[in-house]
């Protein structure tokens, strides 16, 4: 099983991130993928790809950063590495109202121009859209980038949003959000999303799944517990799911040409 979006930099981790491996391979992972925050973060990402061949890593800047000044020439050069499985995060945020929304969509903008006109296109995009999809929707139409290459990422709106977002042809991928009482419209989108679109994450340290919410911070070895969820909304097994979800993730990031 991947988990296909975990933060595995920094400080995050008290009892250190060979630890965090550890736990995760015990718990049967054969990948994560170390998703960046920025662009110092990329690289500190790509480090830890290069000492363990079961960690990839992207390059991008979350819309939380868009409060700052980014030199993104360097996006090219992280995207060339051959640990890099993808472009991002980047996206929209809009349940705060600080960085302001005109500074992340120009963030936004900027870094889907560096991802268009990259000789990397083979690179998906993984997509931040907390209470924006319309609007990343709209901003990918107008920078020209197809949905194929795109993956939603922790998904959390509900059904008629997803399907919004498949008709672009996009991938989803849901976090232990989906696993939550007080969020039944993501486990409903969730049930509209195709096998072959569809992905697991942690979104570690954050948001870790029933039954263990509320114990910080979350980690890789947790989306065993997503997995079982979302198995079992679709009366498969875990072995099932797995197979066909390790699959999606394989094919988008391109995993099985990288290990």
């Amino acid at each position: 099983m991947f988990d296909t979006h975990c933060h595995l930099t920094g400080d995050r981790y008290k009892d250190g991130i060979d630890s965090v491996l550890d736990r995760a391979r015990q718990a049967g992972l054969s990948g994560m993928i170390a998703v960046a925050i920025d662009l110092s973060d990329a690289l500190e990402a790509q480090s830890l790809a290069e000492q363990h061949p079961d960690v990839w890593f992207t390059a991008g800047v979350h819309p939380s950063e868009a409060g700052r000044e980014h030199d993104l020439s360097s996006m090219g050069t992280l995207a060339h590495h051959p640990r890099c499985v993808a472009w991002g995060e980047m996206g929209l945020d809009g349940h705060w109202p600080d960085p302001p929304m005109e500074r992340q969509c120009s963030l936004l903008e900027q870094q889907l121009d560096v991802v268009v006109n990259s000789t990397q296109h083979k690179l998906p995009v993984v997509l931040h859209s907390r209470k924006a999809v319309d609007d990343v929707l709209g901003m990918l139409v107008s920078a020209g980038l197809p949905g194929d290459r795109c993956i939603f990422h922790c998904f959390t709106e509900g059904p008629e949003a997803v399907e919004r977002v498949l008709a672009t042809g996009a991938a989803v991928s849901f976090t232990g959000v989906v696993t939550y009482r007080n969020a039944a419209d993501v486990a409903l989108a969730s049930d509209r999303v195709p096998l072959e679109r569809l992905m697991v994450e942690t979104d570690s340290p954050y948001l870790t799944p029933e039954p263990h919410r509320g114990i910080r911070p979350n980690e890789p070895a947790q989306v065993v517990h997503i997995a079982d969820f979302l198995a079992a909304r679709r009366g498969m097994s875990r072995e099932e799911f797995e197979a066909a979800t390790d699959a999606t993730a394989s094919r988008i990031f391109g995993l099985h040409q990288t290990q």
